[in-house]
């Protein structure tokens, strides 16, 4: 078998799930992403630091090894390595080698090996969740055609935290002991209390603060429904088709089942 058939067959076993051998694969490296989070998260807790330090070093860098190799055979299949390591699941790739390597010279950096928990994406195709990925492109095509209703809803919103916070300090600064000592904690105040979350850590003592924070909590559940509002408005038309195929030599994605060659770079479909 020589080199170029080679690549060809790793990259169906690695970017297709149809076949027998990918979805063999795609288990394998579900089973890798849980094992590597599972230590990552082990190896904070202290007292199993402590008991298990060796092991769990050891686990870890047999761990990243296997992502390496995962990450360099994915580069020598493809035909554009730079393009697909750039792209979103090239940049996850990429994210789940370096925090090992980073902890060399930044201690914590070991902890960001829970990052490689986002390639359990990949094992939608697995899982049979594939046939979701039209409602996910349709979410983020909503969310990039109400960018601007969105930012201009965010600026509202911070426009009104400053002005509540700024309201509610020349209510309560005579208090001390209500926590509004500054304009700025008193903007954190009424971020938190817009967004219904509530610490309670700063809270007003006037009646007249109070009766101001009740009209910002109501306004707040108000404001819940505005952005679902302005994404649901712009959400496209479902299609009935669902696309889930993947060209091996550019990822790019959305290929209809019975589709032969790749509509961006033409080369062929694996079959």
């Amino acid at each position: 078998m020589n080199l170029k058939t080679l690549r060809e067959r790793l990259a169906v076993i690695i970017f297709e799930a149809e076949t027998r051998a990918g979805k063999a694969y795609d288990v394998v490296l579900l089973v890798v992403i849980a094992a590597s989070v599972l230590v990552a998260m082990l190896d904070s807790v202290e007292k199993i630091h402590g008991t298990h330090e060796s092991a769990l070093f050891v686990a870890e860098w047999c761990l990243t090894v296997l992502f390496s190799l995962d990450y360099g055979v994915r580069l020598w299949c493809v035909k554009r390595p730079a393009k697909y390591a750039l792209s979103f699941f090239g940049l996850v790739d990429l994210l789940s080698v370096i925090p090992t390597y980073l902890s060399i010279i930044m201690p914590g950096g070991k902890y960001l090996a829970t990052l490689r928990f986002l390639r359990i994406l990949r094992t939608f195709r697995v899982l049979k969740l594939s046939t979701y990925q039209a409602e996910l492109q349709m979410l983020l095509q909503a969310l990039v055609i109400s960018r601007r209703r969105i930012t201009v809803f965010l600026f509202f919103v911070l426009t009104m935290v400053v002005v509540l916070g700024s309201l509610m300090y020349t209510i309560e600064r005579g208090d001390t002991t209500s926590g509004f000592t500054s304009i700025p904690r008193s903007i954190y105040w009424a971020i938190v209390t817009l967004t219904t979350v509530g610490y309670g850590d700063v809270s007003p003592k006037t009646g007249l603060g109070q009766t101001v924070a009740c009209l910002i909590m109501i306004l707040g559940y108000s404001l819940i429904v505005v952005p679902t509002g302005i994404v649901a408005t712009s959400m496209p038309q479902e299609k009935t088709a669902r696309h889930t195929r993947v060209c091996a030599a550019c990822q790019c994605q959305g290929h209809d089942q019975d589709a032969i060659f790749c509509k961006q770079c033409g080369n062929p479909l694996s079959t």
